[in-house]
C-alpha cells in the first residue's frame, strides 16, 4: 500500500474553462485525474450519481474514469481553474493526451492515469470547499500560472509544486480547524505565549464558558484535551529552545516553570522518544509527538 508521499505528480495540461450548461458538461468520464476549481457559485456537481453544490472557491477532485457531471446554468455560467494529472508516472503520463467519454456511450476508455492502491489519496474528498484555506487557492492558481507562463524547466517546477500542494492538501483534510471565534482567539494567544504556565481555568474564563461545555468545544474544535494542548504548547517550545538556544536543559526546564529537570526530561522523553540532551545533539531524531493526546 503506498503513501501519499510516495506521489509522483505528473501535470499534462492546465486550463482555464467557462461551464456555462452546454452539452459537453453531460455526464461523462475522464482518462485521468482532474481538479476543477470554481472561483464563483452557485451551481452543482455530479459524481458517481450523487449531486453536491458548487460555490465559491469549491475544489471538484475527480478519479481516472469516475462518471461526473456539472450542471450550470446557462443563465449563471461559472468560471473554473482546470488542472489535469497523473499521480503515478511522469515516463509515459497519460494527462499530455487526455480522452472523454460520453453518456449514453459504454464507459470504456482505452487508456487510463496508473492508479496504485493508495489508502491516503483515496480518503480526499472529491468535493472540498477552499474558502477556509486560502494559501491551498493562492497555491493553486500559483501552479496554474506557472505552467501557462514558465518557459525553462516548467514540467519540474509544476510537477514539484503540484506534489507539495497534494501534501499541504492532505494535511487540510486530515487537520482539525478550529472554527469557533472563541477558541479561534484563545488559540492564537496561548501560541503568543507557549511558555506561560496560565491555569486552565482561565481559559475558560477568557471564552466566556462554564467549564463543562468549554471542554466539550475545545475537544471538538481541536481534537485534543485543554491539557494536552497546553503539554503540547510546552513541548514544541522545549524543542525550539533546545534547538535553537544555548541555555541549558535545567535552564529551559526553569523557563517552562518546571521544578527541576527530572520531571522536564520524563515528559519530553515520553512526547519526542528521546531525551532533551539527545535531542540537541541528534534533532534529526525528532518524533512527532502531535499524536499524543493525553
Amino acid at each position: 500500500m503506498k503513501t501519499i508521499a510516495e506521489l509522483s505528480p505528473y501535470v499534462g495540461d492546465t486550463m482555464p474553462y467557462l461551464y456555462d450548461g452546454s452539452s459537453n458538461e453531460h455526464l461523462r468520464v475522464c482518462s485521468v485525474y482532474a481538479f476543477h476549481l470554481f472561483t464563483d457559485g452557485p451551481g452543482e456537481m455530479e459524481i458517481d450519481g450523487q449531486r453536491f453544490p458548487i460555490e465559491r472557491r469549491t475544489l471538484i477532485f475527480l478519479r481516472p474514469g469516475q462518471p461526473h457531471a456539472f450542471h450550470i446554468s446557462p443563465a449563471h455560467p461559472l468560471s473554473s481553474h482546470n488542472l489535469y494529472c497523473d499521480m503515478w508516472d511522469t515516463g509515459t503520463p497519460v494527462s499530455r493526451h487526455r480522452t472523454f467519454i460520453y453518456a449514453p456511450q459504454p464507459f470504456r476508455l482505452p487508456e487510463l492515469s496508473l492508479a496504485l492502491p493508495c489508502s491516503e489519496l483515496d480518503s480526499l474528498p472529491g468535493v472540498f470547499s477552499l474558502q477556509q484555506h486560502p494559501h491551498l487557492y493562492d497555491a493553486f492558481l500559483h501552479m496554474v500560472k506557472q505552467n501557462n507562463e514558465m518557459r525553462d524547466y516548467r514540467q519540474e517546477m509544476v510537477n514539484a509544486l503540484m506534489y507539495a500542494w497534494m501534501l499541504s492538501w492532505y494535511n487540510a483534510v486530515h487537520t482539525r480547524t478550529p472554527r469557533d471565534y472563541r477558541i479561534v482567539r484563545l488559540l492564537e494567544q496561548l501560541e503568543q505565549h507557549p511558555e506561560q504556565r496560565e491555569p486552565l481555568e482561565h481559559w475558560w474564563g477568557k471564552c466566556g464558558l462554564k467549564r463543562t461545555y468549554f471542554h466539550e468545544l475545545f475537544l471538538r474544535e481541536t481534537g485534543m484535551t485543554p491539557k494536552a494542548y497546553q503539554h503540547r504548547l510546552w513541548m514544541r517550545r522545549a524543542a525550539n529552545l533546545i534547538q535553537e538556544s544555548d541555555l541549558s536543559i535545567t535552564a529551559i526546564a526553569e523557563r517552562l516553570g518546571y521544578p527541576s529537570i527530572h520531571p522536564f526530561t520524563r515528559h519530553f522523553t515520553a512526547y519526542y522518544g528521546v531525551s532533551p540532551k539527545q535531542f540537541r545533539l541528534h534533532p534529526q531524531m525528532k518524533q512527532d509527538g502531535s499524536m499524543i493526546q493525553r
